[in-house]
């Protein structure tokens, strides 16, 4: 199975554990495990764009576009766009994200050897 293929499995999976967790999850938990499973999502799209990338990197641009969404909160995002990117500025977030990218690093290195 080629590592494009993995990818969109895990996206497959990150979507699906992200609604798993705003069903049966409440409160902060679901929140922050969305914030999370955010990254791990764009991390997984950076990987089936740009197969060749090493997890790593991938990971780091996740982090890095999911970090810039967030600070853009702070200046204001158009309405249109914030049903899916989000509109409120809440620091924590950055953290979580950060747990996201590592979520990747994790799932590249051991979980997965074709996606590293």
């Amino acid at each position: 199975m080629s590592r494009r293929w993995w990818a969109m499995a895990g996206a497959a999976v990150t979507v699906a554990a992200g609604l798993g967790v705003r069903a049966w999850g409440g409160g902060d938990f679901a929140k922050y495990a969305g914030d999370a499973l955010y990254t791990a999502l764009v991390c997984a799209v950076v990987v089936v764009v740009a197969p060749r990338l090493r997890t790593a990197v991938a990971a780091a641009v996740a982090l890095g576009f999911s970090w810039a969404v967030e600070l853009l909160q702070i200046v204001g995002i158009p309405a249109a766009l914030q049903p899916l990117l989000g509109s409120t500025f809440n620091a924590p977030d950055l953290f979580w994200y950060a747990v996201g990218a590592a979520l990747c690093l994790v799932v590249g290195a051991r979980g997965v050897r074709s996606w590293t």
